[in-house]
């Protein structure tokens, strides 16, 4: 159930004619959320990847990569009718906030509910907790959290959440570089591969890829990020990028790693690359790696 106040006022001091109409979210609504979600996540692959996985059947030649896709299909399906995690590394709790401007949080702090029902999600759902508080000192938190929050202040007035669960093994060959501009597009290309080429099978293969092109050096890697929760199959709206989403494609899985890294066709079922205006003098790419667990949920509230 979502708490809903309406507030009217003065718009700003320069508008005595307008109206604000705020929307309120309790926090209470965004613990079960994320709570659910975590579950959801890690019990229900989406219906792009298994598509992804029968398509990738059909065509892969190597019968030990048939044989592996079928097993996925049917660990799939045993997760999801069960509410088990599908892969034993239940992952950061990486979660997407897409917050509308005319929305107000109450009793509570945003931040501090996302972390409750990562906290509720993971502690009802059996999941493994695998986060440690201090990178050196390797504590568990013996929670999962801290999760790790990206927020977007966006028009509107709704709270959109993402939970995408990432395991340590994809999230461990991801690699970022600062090209040259010079480099240009091949040496894009270049480090896309070498990138997917040194992690061999340590991802876990077959893998969705995501690029990101631009910015600032973290930028890059939040543009990377995002291009994983992109639908499989779906490609990006400009021309020139979406050809290069199928060029990498297609030399990427004529590296013949293959499904769980025992040779054939099927490295990756995707490329997902996004794109953002960056200096004159930097080229960055990020390359963030997702196994064939890939996991997010969404709701808007």
């Amino acid at each position: 159930m979502v708490l809903i106040l309406h507030y009217c006022g003065v718009a700003a001091a320069n508008n005595t004619k307008g109206v604000v109409d705020i929307r309120t979210i309790d926090c209470s609504v965004i613990i079960s959320e994320v709570a659910r979600l975590c579950q959801e996540a890690n019990f229900r692959l989406g219906e792009d990847v298994i598509e992804a996985f029968k398509k990738s059947c059909q065509t892969e030649v190597s019968q030990s990569g048939q044989e592996i896709l079928n097993i996925l299909l049917e660990n799939a399906a045993i997760a999801a009718a069960e509410s088990l995690p599908m892969c034993q590394d239940t992952g950061v709790a990486v979660v997407f906030l897409e917050l509308g401007q005319e929305v107000h949080i109450i009793n509570g702090h945003l931040y501090e509910a996302v972390n409750q029902g990562v906290r509720e999600g993971y502690q009802k759902g059996c999941l493994r907790k695998s986060l440690v508080g201090h990178p050196l000192a390797r504590v568990n938190t013996g929670d999962n959290t801290p999760a790790v929050i990206h927020t977007k202040i966006v028009p509107g007035d709704r709270l959109k959440i993402t939970v995408a669960p990432k395991g340590g093994g994809s999230e461990n060959m991801s690699a970022l570089k600062m090209l040259k501009p010079a480099e240009g597009i091949e040496g894009v290309k270049n480090f896309v591969l070498h990138t997917v080429k040194n992690a061999g099978p340590n991802p876990c293969p077959p893998l969705i890829i995501g690029v990101g092109i631009g910015g600032t050096m973290e930028k890059c890697a939040l543009l990377a990020k995002e291009a994983l929760l992109r639908p499989l199959g779906q490609p990006h709206p400009q021309r020139d990028i979406a050809f290069l989403e199928q060029e990498l494609l297609e030399k990427i899985n004529k590296l013949g790693i293959g499904p769980a890294g025992l040779g054939g066709r099927t490295t990756a079922l995707a490329v997902h690359i996004e794109i953002f205006g960056c200096h004159i003098a930097s080229l960055p790419v990020a390359v963030n790696i997702n196994c064939h667990a890939a996991r997010h949920k969404s709701v808007i509230i």
